[in-house]
């Protein structure tokens, strides 16, 4: 396997476990709940959802710009400029 091939590899299984979590973060969002608007909780009950599934909603965006990343980094890697920086044009430690 070559070094890029290796890289694009670890891209594809970072982009796979990224994708997993967000998923998990969706199933976990109680707003996901269908019930979720005719629910008649406390309102400390509320509380805690609204904060809950505002984290969630940060943590997923945080996890969308991951993948936005991931995908840039397998296309650089797929034209053969993976590892060499973009302003200075010198390669990259590993």
């Amino acid at each position: 396997m070559t070094k890029i091939q290796h890289v694009l590899q670890k891209l594809s299984d970072q982009r796979a476990i990224t994708e997993e979590r967000i998923t998990s973060l969706k199933q976990a969002d109680p707003f996901s709940d269908s019930g979720y608007a005719s629910d008649n909780a406390a309102v400390d009950t509320d509380v805690r959802e609204q904060e809950s599934h505002q984290r969630i909603t940060a943590e997923i965006d945080a996890l969308n710009l991951r993948i936005l990343d991931i995908d840039e980094a397998s296309k650089q890697a797929k034209k053969g400029s993976y590892g060499v920086c973009k302003r200075c044009n010198k390669q990259i430690a590993e």
